[in-house]
């Protein structure tokens, strides 16, 4: 199955999901949950699972669970399709 893995830039408490672009070599995810007891982390995941096409069980927090800096695995997404559907990411090489 394919894969990919990004590095996130979590922004928690923002006033609506959305992508916001880069900050450094990291995707910047603005979402409306707060960083408490893995609201975001769940947040995220539902984000990127519906912008990505796959479930939410195939996005798996790799680092950064209690951080704002996150390295994040997708499942069942090519890394070209990534690009295309995140345009401003580059995925982790």
């Amino acid at each position: 199955m394919p894969s990919v893995q990004l590095k996130v830039r979590v922004i928690p408490r923002a006033g609506k999901d959305e992508l916001a672009g880069r900050r450094g070599d990291a995707l910047l995810v603005r979402l409306q949950a707060p960083p408490v007891e893995g609201a975001a982390n769940r947040a995220l995941a539902r984000f990127l699972a519906a912008t990505l096409g796959v479930r939410p069980a195939d996005v798996t927090i790799v680092s950064g669970e209690r951080s704002r800096d996150k390295v994040v695995q997708v499942n069942g997404v090519r890394e070209e399709d990534a690009r295309h559907l995140l345009p401003s990411c580059a995925p982790e090489a």
